[in-house]
């Protein structure tokens, strides 16, 4: 099996970019760590404290935030980050190449009961006419991404990730601590029937979408019926989804706070759309290509549906 840098360089990325790559994947291994002590390591449990989302943060989410930052600002090639759990933009080197992006512990409701939780990550080309600490360093199209990936904390820690070419998948052997090539091309099956969905939601949905999901799930009609596999975590979810097909959606709904849905652009659409169409798959917000959106703000939500091609081109023909 071929390590991680190896296959980096046999694809051509870009030296310095291998080494902030490096610098993500060594904060990994600690979060890693630290997910894998659970209770033994005292990191179980919520703060006092609430992000910029409204959200209660656990322990391990600001551990793992404040290791991918320390890491990053000491990286000289980081002109600046952005993280779910940061108000602000927080400006590094002055002079660095690439903006990092990351929600450091996606689906940290799993973390007391040991479920599946994961890192998300993106990076982007700096823009020199904006202040390091610009907001604008981040407002970028999807498609402007040099590189997206995830790691999964489970049974055994994953790495996806996409450098521009295919996503592929790593596994860390612990017996060196290296990240080892494990699924050298990733590709989600045109069609499946199984969804992630949070159908507890369900009464707030469009009647559209109501209608379309009574037909798979109430009704289980022979030519309609689907499978649900639900995490709560997006990085578990998607990491079915790219495995073996099927559809991740998180549509808007008519809660306030949730008409623009609940997913994070930067953070969480934008990376896991580059894994999923370097997969062969789609991944759309109301129907364009979430990779084509223009954001607007450091902390948008968008509402997202992605995963495999003919899966999600019916769930959109049945909106109005």
């Amino acid at each position: 099996m071929q390590r991680l840098i190896s296959v980096l360089k046999q694809d051509n990325v870009d030296l310095e970019l291998i080494m902030l790559i490096r610098s993500i994947l060594a904060a990994s291994k600690e979060i890693a760590f630290r997910v894998s002590q659970g209770a033994l390591g005292d990191v179980l449990g919520s703060t006092l404290m609430q992000n910029v989302q409204g959200e209660t943060q656990k322990q391990l989410d600001v551990i793992s935030n404040d290791l991918l930052k320390d890491l990053l600002l000491n990286d000289d090639s980081v002109r600046a980050i952005a993280s779910e759990e940061e108000d602000d933009v927080v400006a590094g080197n002055p002079n660095g190449r690439f903006n990092v992006a990351f929600d450091p512990l996606d689906g940290s409701s799993n973390i007391d009961i040991n479920g599946q939780i994961g890192t998300i990550f993106t990076i982007y080309a700096t823009r020199p006419e904006f202040p390091a600490d610009s907001p604008e360093q981040f407002l970028q199209k999807g498609r402007e991404q040099l590189v997206a990936g995830y790691v999964l904390y489970g049974p055994s820690t994953m790495l996806v990730m996409s450098t521009g070419g295919p996503t592929r998948g790593y596994t860390l052997d612990l017996t060196h601590g290296g990240y080892l090539l494990t699924t050298p091309t990733m590709s989600i099956p045109t069609h499946s029937n199984e969804f992630a969905i949070n159908m507890a939601n369900y009464q707030f949905w469009a009647p559209d979408i109501q209608a379309y999901f009574k037909d798979k799930f109430l009704v289980q009609t022979e030519e309609a019926a689907g499978t649900m596999r639900w995490n709560a975590a997006m990085v578990g979810d998607v990491h079915r989804v790219l495995t073996r097909g099927g559809v991740f959606y998180y549509p808007q709904d008519v809660r306030p706070g949730h008409e623009n849905g609940k997913i994070r652009l930067l953070y969480e659409a934008n990376p896991m759309a580059m894994l999923v169409e370097n997969a062969n798959g789609r991944a759309v917000v109301n129907q364009e290509s979430v990779l084509d959106l223009t954001p607007s703000e450091l902390h948008q939500r968008v509402p997202i549906l992605l995963g495999s091609t003919e899966l999600v081109t019916e769930v959109c023909a049945a909106q109005l």
